[in-house]
Order: C-alpha cells, then structure tokens, then sequence
C-alpha cells in the first residue's frame, strides 16, 4: 500500500466516531464497483447509486483515510494551471468549458453538502491570488482578462486595494467569487453515511487483489480474502494511478508537499472576509481558516513521491510555512498545532484523468491529479456515470486518458 502522509493529522480529530464498514465476506454481483473509498470513489459512487445503478464502494482501509486526510479542503474553480496557459494549450473553446465546468463543481459541492444529515464545515468563500513579484503582474492581468471573458465573475485588485483589505501589500491580485472551503473528513464521512443509509453498499478491509474480464463481458474482482464480485463496470479512484497503468497511459509525476495548522487564533479580524489566499509563484503558498479560528497553510513543494519520516525536516519546513504566515498577517501568532507532509500528484498538462480505458471496455478512471482534487472529484462522478449510462458529456475528450493535449507535454 502507498505511503500518502506522515506528521500529525488535523481533519480527523475533528470527527467522532466516524462510521464503520464491515469487510466483504460473500461473494456479489452489481451493476457498478468502485475501487476506493477516498474523496473521488465515495462521491461517484454516491451519484451512481442517486442515478439508479447498484454500486458496490470497495476501499481496502478505512474510508476518507488515505489522500482525504490530508486534503487542506479548498474548492477553487481556478485551476494550478491558469485559464491563459490552458487557452494556448488546448484552444479556447475547451479552456472556457473545463473552468465552467469547475465553477459548477463547486456549486454542486455545496449542494451536496447542504443535503447531508451532519454539517461539514462547507462554507462559501472567495480566493485572493496575488501576484508574488512585479515580473508576474502582467501574466495575472491577461489571465484576470482570460476568466472575465469566460464569464467566470472576479475582480482585479490594485496593491492599494488588497493593502485597504489585509495586512500585507502585493503587485496586484485576482479576487475570484464563488470559491468555497470544507472539512474534508467530514465531507467523505458524511457523503458515504448517507449513500449507505440510501443503499449504496460499502466494504471497508477489502483489498483487490485480482481483475479479469470473464468471457461474457462482465469484469470479476478479486479480494485478498478470497470473495469475488462481478461487475458490469469497474471504476478506479484509487487518488494516484494503479501501477499497471504507470507510464503506459499517464504523463503524471508524484510529489509531495507540507502542510501546518495552527492552535485557534486569539483574533482574525485583519483576514477580510476569511478569503482563500494563494499566489503566482510556483511552487505556490496557500492558506485558508477553519471554522475554529485555526490557519491552514500549505505549500513547500518538492519532487520527491514518499512523504519525510524526519521529524526534524518536518519541523523544519513547517517552521517556514509559519514564517511565511507571520510575514502576511503579522499579528497572528497562535503556534503550530498540527504538520504532516503528503504525496500528491500532478499530471502534465494540468489537467485530470477522467474517463473509459481506451483498451478495456467498461473500466474507468478518475485520478485527480493536481490542486483541485476535490472539484475534480464531482466532475468525474457525473462525467463516468453519463459514459456508464451511455450518455454524451462535454468534457469527455477533454480529460479522458488518451487525450491529444498529453502529445505536446
């Protein structure tokens, strides 16, 4: 099993008690199997089974215990790679139509959330990205034009707007509305209990082992513990690729990044509006508040795939994460509370692998690679349950697996 995180975990104190899934002790035939029960399998399986296909979630450890806590929570339809760049890589037509298709993600992450029998901290809220140098600022000026003409609603701020509203002065920055923050644990928690209570059945201990397509079609699985489940169509959202795909469809690459939160801050009336904050740079700084009046900061990137098991460099980077906090809002000094590092993925051209494998029919992908796991996440759900349904969806060929774009990266 990979290592996804190290450190000391802050989303799942958060929770108590969460649900617990007995193992797969029979054999059993679906419609659907999801492999995985992360932030991409629990909502896929949800809407397949919102959709009237039987679904079996299939999740080797403990559900929302891999990559989703370790997830900082925040839903952005802006993406790592920015709209301009996008526009030149894959056109304008299918730039426009991904970063709408991510504005809705969000607005049907909130949608799912305010439908849960439990709240899970989704609050709305806009993005401060900020250019992190002057040799930036005139890139971040033709992508705040490339989003206003895709009708996505932003502002540009001037360095004495953004000084007017936060402690700190930048070249200029691009205040996205209709971004929004969620506790992550809470979420896949919360998702998965009520999917259950609605009939979706979920095997947590349950370990694929084995996956062969049977002479009629249908595709059997096979768990470590010997039970077997046959399935019209198998889905993989699995956060990173299985290894017999590495290098044969995906140009991806596996790093992996720092993350702090601190004790409760005595006071954050000088963050306006609890903003998400992040910036141009690359690696990039990225922030946000918990519903407690924590910070949540993250950034440091390295291109190394096994999280630190130095505590010594763990410290380390999470000490700069903090100066690098203290040097935006001075006056918040509340000291670290909680660090871990995690592997995370990023794909080359920016964008997510969703869709059919284009040599094994009825079996599916969702690997969210990037920054916008979570958005990615919802996309996917929809997108692979019109393809299971037969059905056309229009970011189909934008993100499928064989997709024309990976030819020049």
């Amino acid at each position: 099993m990979k290592e996804l995180h190290t450190g000391n975990l802050y989303w799942p104190v958060t929770l108590n008690n969460p649900k617990v899934y007995v193992p797969l002790r029979q054999n059993k035939k679906t419609q659907v199997a999801v492999i995985g029960g992360g932030m991409s399998g629990t909502i896929c399986s949800s809407v397949f089974n919102k959709s009237g296909l039987s679904t079996i979630m299939l999740e080797r450890g403990q559900v929302a215990g891999g990559s989703t806590s370790a997830n900082t929570g925040l839903l952005q339809f802006c993406n790592d790679i920015m709209l301009c760049d996008l526009i030149d890589q894959i056109g304008e037509r299918d730039a426009q139509i991904f970063y709408k298709a991510c504005r809705d993600a969000v607005q049907m992450l909130e949608k799912t959330a305010d439908s849960l029998s439990v709240d899970v901290g989704l609050i709305r809220r806009n993005s401060l990205y900020y250019a992190s140098s002057e040799q930036e600022l005139p890139k971040l000026k033709r992508e705040y034009e490339a989003l206003k003409a895709c009708g996505l609603e932003v502002e540009f701020w001037s360095p004495s707007d953004i000084a007017k509203h936060f402690p700190f002065q930048k070249p200029g920055a691009i205040v996205a509305h209709g971004d929004a923050e969620v506790n992550p644990y809470q979420f896949v928690n919360g998702v998965a209990n009520d999917a259950a209570e609605a009939g979706l059945e979920i095997y947590e201990q349950t370990d694929v082992v084995a996956h062969e397509t049977l002479p009629s079609g249908l595709h059997l699985l096979k768990t470590a513990d010997g039970y077997e489940i046959e399935a019209e169509h198998v889905v993989y959202a699995v956060g990173y690729e299985p290894e017999e795909l590495r290098g044969k469809l995906i140009k991806a690459e596996l790093n992996r990044s720092f993350v702090l939160v601190t004790e409760v801050q005595p006071s954050l009336q000088s963050w306006h509006e609890r903003f998400l904050v992040w910036e141009t740079a690359r690696p990039y700084l990225y922030m946000r508040t918990t519903i407690d009046g924590r910070v949540v900061v993250g950034g440091l990137d390295e291109h190394t795939e096994k999280p630190t098991h130095s505590d010594k460099e763990l410290r380390k980077h999470s000490d700069k994460l903090h100066s690098q906090l203290k040097a935006l809002f001075p006056e918040l000094q509340a000291p670290i509370a909680y660090e871990w590092c995690a592997t995370f993925g990023e794909s080359r051209d920016g964008l997510p692998f969703i869709g059919a494998d284009p040599a094994w029919k009825n079996v599916y992908y969702c690997l969210g690679y990037g920054g916008n796991g979570t958005v990615y996440s919802m996309l996917a759900s929809h997108l692979l349950r019109d393809l299971i349904i037969g059905e056309e969806h229009p970011l189909t060929e934008i993100v499928k697996l064989d997709r024309k774009s990976l030819a020049n990266v």
